[in-house]
Protein backbone atom coordinates (compact mmCIF):
# COMPACT_ATOMS: atom_id res chain seq x y z
CA UNK A 1 0.00 0.00 0.00
CA UNK A 2 1.31 3.46 -0.92
CA UNK A 3 1.17 6.10 1.81
CA UNK A 4 1.08 9.85 1.39
CA UNK A 5 3.65 12.01 3.11
CA UNK A 6 1.02 13.07 5.64
CA UNK A 7 0.08 9.49 6.40
CA UNK A 8 3.71 8.58 6.94
CA UNK A 9 4.23 11.48 9.32
CA UNK A 10 1.09 10.57 11.22
CA UNK A 11 2.39 7.04 11.76
CA UNK A 12 5.78 8.38 12.83
CA UNK A 13 3.98 10.64 15.29
CA UNK A 14 2.55 7.52 16.88
CA UNK A 15 6.10 6.31 17.47
CA UNK A 16 6.00 3.76 14.68
CA UNK A 17 9.08 3.12 12.57
CA UNK A 18 8.87 1.81 9.01
CA UNK A 19 10.10 -1.43 7.57
CA UNK A 20 11.72 -1.12 4.16
CA UNK A 21 9.80 -3.15 1.61
CA UNK A 22 10.46 -3.95 -2.05
CA UNK A 23 7.57 -2.88 -4.25
CA UNK A 24 6.66 -5.74 -6.57
CA UNK A 25 5.49 -5.16 -10.12
CA UNK A 26 2.24 -7.11 -9.58
CA UNK A 27 2.97 -8.84 -12.89
CA UNK A 28 3.84 -12.50 -13.47
CA UNK A 29 7.48 -13.45 -12.83
CA UNK A 30 8.28 -16.35 -15.14
CA UNK A 31 11.26 -18.64 -15.62
CA UNK A 32 12.09 -22.08 -16.99
CA UNK A 33 12.73 -24.21 -13.95
CA UNK A 34 15.34 -26.94 -14.47
CA UNK A 35 13.09 -29.48 -12.75
CA UNK A 36 9.54 -28.09 -12.95
CA UNK A 37 9.76 -26.65 -16.46
CA UNK A 38 7.92 -23.41 -17.29
CA UNK A 39 6.99 -21.80 -13.98
CA UNK A 40 5.33 -18.51 -13.14
CA UNK A 41 4.49 -16.61 -9.96
CA UNK A 42 1.87 -13.86 -10.01
CA UNK A 43 3.45 -11.19 -7.83
CA UNK A 44 0.05 -9.47 -7.51
CA UNK A 45 -0.85 -12.24 -5.10
CA UNK A 46 2.29 -11.76 -2.98
CA UNK A 47 2.89 -9.16 -0.29
CA UNK A 48 5.71 -6.71 -0.96
CA UNK A 49 8.59 -8.36 0.90
CA UNK A 50 10.27 -6.68 3.87
CA UNK A 51 13.97 -6.24 3.03
CA UNK A 52 15.09 -4.19 6.04
CA UNK A 53 13.39 -4.27 9.41
CA UNK A 54 12.62 -1.12 11.42
CA UNK A 55 15.74 -1.78 13.54
CA UNK A 56 17.96 -1.75 10.42
CA UNK A 57 18.39 -5.52 10.30
CA UNK A 58 18.56 -6.92 6.75
CA UNK A 59 16.40 -9.97 6.14
CA UNK A 60 17.54 -12.90 4.00
CA UNK A 61 15.83 -11.91 0.75
CA UNK A 62 17.97 -8.94 -0.27
CA UNK A 63 21.43 -10.11 0.93
CA UNK A 64 20.97 -13.47 -0.78
CA UNK A 65 20.38 -11.76 -4.12
CA UNK A 66 23.32 -9.40 -3.59
CA UNK A 67 25.60 -12.32 -2.70
CA UNK A 68 24.49 -14.36 -5.71
CA UNK A 69 25.24 -11.46 -8.05
CA UNK A 70 28.55 -10.63 -6.34
CA UNK A 71 29.73 -14.26 -6.35
CA UNK A 72 28.52 -15.01 -9.85
CA UNK A 73 26.21 -17.81 -8.73
CA UNK A 74 24.84 -19.55 -11.83
CA UNK A 75 22.44 -22.12 -10.34
CA UNK A 76 20.19 -22.18 -7.29
CA UNK A 77 18.69 -25.54 -6.35
CA UNK A 78 16.24 -25.69 -3.45
CA UNK A 79 12.94 -27.11 -2.28
CA UNK A 80 9.67 -26.43 -4.07
CA UNK A 81 8.46 -24.54 -0.99
CA UNK A 82 10.66 -21.67 -2.26
CA UNK A 83 8.91 -21.27 -5.63
CA UNK A 84 7.07 -18.12 -4.53
CA UNK A 85 10.30 -16.68 -3.09
CA UNK A 86 11.96 -17.20 -6.45
CA UNK A 87 9.33 -15.09 -8.22
CA UNK A 88 10.04 -12.28 -5.75
CA UNK A 89 13.81 -12.65 -5.99
CA UNK A 90 13.79 -12.58 -9.78
CA UNK A 91 12.31 -9.07 -9.60
CA UNK A 92 14.95 -8.05 -7.03
CA UNK A 93 17.75 -9.44 -9.24
CA UNK A 94 16.51 -7.34 -12.14
CA UNK A 95 16.10 -4.23 -9.96
CA UNK A 96 19.74 -4.63 -8.89
CA UNK A 97 20.85 -4.92 -12.51
CA UNK A 98 21.84 -8.55 -12.10
CA UNK A 99 21.05 -11.63 -14.15
CA UNK A 100 18.94 -14.15 -12.22
CA UNK A 101 20.61 -17.55 -11.91
CA UNK A 102 19.01 -20.71 -13.24
CA UNK A 103 16.58 -22.11 -10.67
CA UNK A 104 15.70 -25.71 -9.91
CA UNK A 105 13.02 -26.57 -7.34
CA UNK A 106 12.90 -30.17 -6.20
CA UNK A 107 10.11 -31.88 -4.31
CA UNK A 108 10.37 -32.04 -0.54
CA UNK A 109 11.73 -35.13 1.18
CA UNK A 110 9.37 -37.46 2.98
CA UNK A 111 10.13 -40.31 5.34
CA UNK A 112 10.26 -43.94 4.33
CA UNK A 113 6.57 -44.22 5.29
CA UNK A 114 5.61 -41.16 3.26
CA UNK A 115 5.25 -38.85 6.27
CA UNK A 116 6.70 -35.34 6.25
CA UNK A 117 10.23 -34.78 7.50
CA UNK A 118 10.77 -31.85 9.83
CA UNK A 119 13.78 -29.80 8.76
CA UNK A 120 14.41 -29.22 12.45
CA UNK A 121 14.61 -32.91 13.28
CA UNK A 122 17.95 -33.06 15.08
CA UNK A 123 18.79 -36.63 14.07
CA UNK A 124 18.79 -35.59 10.41
CA UNK A 125 21.27 -32.75 10.77
CA UNK A 126 24.67 -33.23 9.17
CA UNK A 127 26.27 -32.72 12.59
CA UNK A 128 24.14 -35.50 14.10
CA UNK A 129 24.95 -37.83 11.20
CA UNK A 130 28.66 -37.16 11.66
CA UNK A 131 28.43 -37.77 15.39
CA UNK A 132 26.58 -41.01 14.63
CA UNK A 133 29.55 -42.24 12.61
CA UNK A 134 28.04 -42.01 9.14
CA UNK A 135 30.60 -41.55 6.39
CA UNK A 136 30.42 -38.31 4.34
CA UNK A 137 30.59 -40.31 1.12
CA UNK A 138 27.58 -42.40 2.16
CA UNK A 139 25.53 -39.25 2.76
CA UNK A 140 26.52 -37.56 -0.51
CA UNK A 141 26.01 -40.79 -2.46
CA UNK A 142 22.44 -41.05 -1.20
CA UNK A 143 21.55 -37.37 -1.53
CA UNK A 144 22.82 -37.22 -5.11
CA UNK A 145 20.35 -39.92 -6.17
CA UNK A 146 17.29 -39.11 -4.04
CA UNK A 147 14.36 -38.30 -6.28
CA UNK A 148 15.87 -40.06 -9.29
CA UNK A 149 15.41 -43.54 -10.71
CA UNK A 150 19.19 -44.10 -10.60
CA UNK A 151 20.51 -46.90 -8.38
CA UNK A 152 22.12 -45.71 -5.16
CA UNK A 153 25.71 -46.91 -4.97
CA UNK A 154 28.58 -45.76 -2.75
CA UNK A 155 30.76 -43.25 -4.60
CA UNK A 156 33.75 -41.71 -2.83
CA UNK A 157 34.77 -39.33 -5.60
CA UNK A 158 32.62 -36.19 -5.63
CA UNK A 159 33.76 -35.38 -9.17
CA UNK A 160 32.48 -38.75 -10.39
CA UNK A 161 29.22 -38.19 -8.51
CA UNK A 162 28.84 -34.78 -10.16
CA UNK A 163 29.39 -36.33 -13.59
CA UNK A 164 26.43 -38.64 -13.03
CA UNK A 165 24.12 -35.80 -11.97
CA UNK A 166 21.49 -34.31 -14.24
CA UNK A 167 18.44 -32.14 -13.51
CA UNK A 168 16.50 -34.07 -16.13
CA UNK A 169 16.86 -37.20 -13.97
CA UNK A 170 15.04 -35.69 -11.00
CA UNK A 171 11.34 -36.50 -10.76
CA UNK A 172 8.52 -34.34 -9.44
CA UNK A 173 7.21 -36.89 -6.93
CA UNK A 174 8.30 -36.53 -3.29
CA UNK A 175 11.58 -38.34 -2.66
CA UNK A 176 11.61 -40.83 0.20
CA UNK A 177 14.47 -40.61 2.68
CA UNK A 178 15.01 -43.99 4.33
CA UNK A 179 17.50 -44.03 7.20
CA UNK A 180 17.81 -47.81 6.78
CA UNK A 181 18.98 -47.25 3.21
CA UNK A 182 21.61 -44.81 4.46
CA UNK A 183 22.75 -47.35 7.08
CA UNK A 184 23.09 -50.06 4.42
CA UNK A 185 24.94 -47.67 2.11
CA UNK A 186 27.34 -46.72 4.91
CA UNK A 187 28.06 -50.38 5.62
CA UNK A 188 28.62 -51.18 1.94
CA UNK A 189 31.00 -48.24 1.61
CA UNK A 190 33.08 -49.43 4.57
CA UNK A 191 33.11 -53.02 3.32
CA UNK A 192 34.80 -51.76 0.14
CA UNK A 193 37.18 -49.28 1.80
CA UNK A 194 40.89 -50.11 1.59
CA UNK A 195 42.99 -49.76 4.73
CA UNK A 196 45.03 -46.91 3.23
CA UNK A 197 41.90 -44.71 3.12
CA UNK A 198 41.20 -45.07 6.85
CA UNK A 199 44.63 -45.84 8.30
CA UNK A 200 44.92 -42.54 10.17
CA UNK A 201 41.45 -42.87 11.70
CA UNK A 202 42.12 -46.47 12.77
CA UNK A 203 45.48 -45.83 14.40
CA UNK A 204 43.88 -44.52 17.63
CA UNK A 205 41.88 -47.77 17.90
CA UNK A 206 44.96 -49.94 17.58
CA UNK A 207 43.60 -51.46 14.38
CA UNK A 208 46.13 -52.64 11.81
CA UNK A 209 45.56 -53.65 8.21
CA UNK A 210 45.09 -57.34 9.02
CA UNK A 211 42.36 -56.60 11.59
CA UNK A 212 40.68 -54.14 9.21
CA UNK A 213 40.62 -56.60 6.33
CA UNK A 214 39.25 -59.34 8.59
CA UNK A 215 36.53 -57.25 10.23
CA UNK A 216 35.42 -54.59 7.72
CA UNK A 217 32.81 -56.89 6.13
CA UNK A 218 30.94 -57.04 9.45
CA UNK A 219 30.68 -53.39 10.43
CA UNK A 220 28.21 -50.60 9.74
CA UNK A 221 30.27 -47.83 11.41
CA UNK A 222 34.03 -47.40 11.35
CA UNK A 223 34.04 -47.45 15.15
CA UNK A 224 32.57 -50.97 15.11
CA UNK A 225 35.97 -52.35 14.15
CA UNK A 226 37.27 -51.47 17.64
CA UNK A 227 35.04 -54.21 19.04
CA UNK A 228 36.63 -56.82 16.79
CA UNK A 229 40.09 -55.53 17.67
CA UNK A 230 39.20 -56.26 21.31
CA UNK A 231 37.90 -59.73 20.41
CA UNK A 232 41.17 -60.43 18.62
CA UNK A 233 43.71 -58.84 20.92
CA UNK A 234 41.95 -58.28 24.24
CA UNK A 235 40.27 -60.54 26.75
CA UNK A 236 36.83 -62.08 26.30
CA UNK A 237 34.66 -64.55 28.17
CA UNK A 238 34.44 -67.59 25.88
CA UNK A 239 31.10 -69.34 25.52
CA UNK A 240 31.51 -73.12 25.77
CA UNK A 241 28.66 -74.92 24.02
CA UNK A 242 30.36 -78.31 23.46
CA UNK A 243 33.20 -78.80 25.97
CA UNK A 244 34.36 -82.11 24.52
CA UNK A 245 34.71 -80.56 21.07
CA UNK A 246 36.50 -77.41 22.22
CA UNK A 247 38.83 -79.37 24.51
CA UNK A 248 39.79 -81.49 21.52
CA UNK A 249 40.28 -78.32 19.47
CA UNK A 250 42.68 -76.99 22.12
CA UNK A 251 44.72 -80.18 21.84
CA UNK A 252 44.89 -79.98 18.04
CA UNK A 253 46.01 -76.36 17.71
CA UNK A 254 49.39 -75.93 16.06
CA UNK A 255 51.97 -73.71 17.73
CA UNK A 256 52.02 -71.28 14.78
CA UNK A 257 48.84 -70.23 12.97
CA UNK A 258 48.51 -69.08 9.38
CA UNK A 259 45.85 -68.60 6.71
CA UNK A 260 45.42 -72.36 6.34
CA UNK A 261 45.18 -73.16 10.05
CA UNK A 262 41.41 -72.82 10.40
CA UNK A 263 40.71 -75.24 7.56
CA UNK A 264 43.32 -77.66 8.93
CA UNK A 265 41.83 -77.53 12.44
CA UNK A 266 38.19 -77.99 11.37
CA UNK A 267 39.12 -80.85 9.03
CA UNK A 268 41.03 -82.56 11.82
CA UNK A 269 38.14 -82.10 14.26
CA UNK A 270 35.65 -83.42 11.73
CA UNK A 271 37.70 -86.53 11.27
CA UNK A 272 38.37 -86.97 15.01
CA UNK A 273 34.85 -86.28 16.35
CA UNK A 274 32.50 -86.71 13.41
CA UNK A 275 31.03 -83.25 14.07
CA UNK A 276 30.12 -81.19 11.02
CA UNK A 277 28.11 -78.17 9.94
CA UNK A 278 26.72 -75.99 12.69
CA UNK A 279 27.57 -78.54 15.38
CA UNK A 280 31.21 -78.17 14.41
CA UNK A 281 31.56 -74.50 13.58
CA UNK A 282 29.26 -72.77 16.07
CA UNK A 283 30.89 -74.13 19.28
CA UNK A 284 34.29 -73.11 17.90
CA UNK A 285 33.11 -69.58 17.03
CA UNK A 286 31.43 -69.12 20.42
CA UNK A 287 34.55 -70.24 22.25
CA UNK A 288 36.92 -68.05 20.24
CA UNK A 289 34.81 -64.87 20.01
CA UNK A 290 32.01 -65.21 22.56
CA UNK A 291 29.54 -64.35 19.78
CA UNK A 292 27.37 -66.30 17.37
CA UNK A 293 28.06 -64.01 14.41
CA UNK A 294 31.02 -62.13 13.06
CA UNK A 295 33.84 -62.10 10.55
CA UNK A 296 35.08 -65.23 8.81
CA UNK A 297 36.85 -67.43 11.35
CA UNK A 298 39.55 -68.33 8.82
CA UNK A 299 40.64 -64.67 8.96
CA UNK A 300 40.17 -64.19 12.74
CA UNK A 301 41.82 -67.42 13.88
CA UNK A 302 45.45 -66.60 13.00
CA UNK A 303 45.02 -63.06 14.34
CA UNK A 304 43.82 -64.37 17.72
CA UNK A 305 46.90 -66.57 17.86
CA UNK A 306 47.57 -70.07 19.17
CA UNK A 307 47.98 -69.20 22.85
CA UNK A 308 44.74 -67.22 23.18
CA UNK A 309 42.82 -69.68 21.03
CA UNK A 310 43.96 -72.63 23.13
CA UNK A 311 42.96 -70.87 26.37
CA UNK A 312 39.57 -69.83 25.00
CA UNK A 313 38.82 -73.35 23.77
CA UNK A 314 39.40 -74.46 27.35
CA UNK A 315 36.93 -71.86 28.64
CA UNK A 316 39.55 -69.55 30.12
CA UNK A 317 39.20 -65.77 29.93
CA UNK A 318 41.83 -64.70 27.42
Amino acid sequence: MSLSEAERKALEGEGRHPHWRFKLSHAPAAWTDLIRGKTSVDTASVSDPVLIREDGMYLYTLPSCVDDIDLGVTHVMRGEDHVTNTGVQIEIFKALGGEPPAFAHHSLLVGADGSNLSKRLGSLSIEAMRDDGLEPAAITSLLAKLGTADPVEPVRDLAALAQSFGFDRIGRAPARFDEAELEALNAKLLHETPFSDVETRLSDMGVNEAIWNAARGNITRLSDVAHWATVISGEIDPVIEDKALTDEAANLIESELNDESWTALTNALKEKTGAKGRKLFMPLRLALTGEARGPEMAALFPLIGAEKARARFRGERA
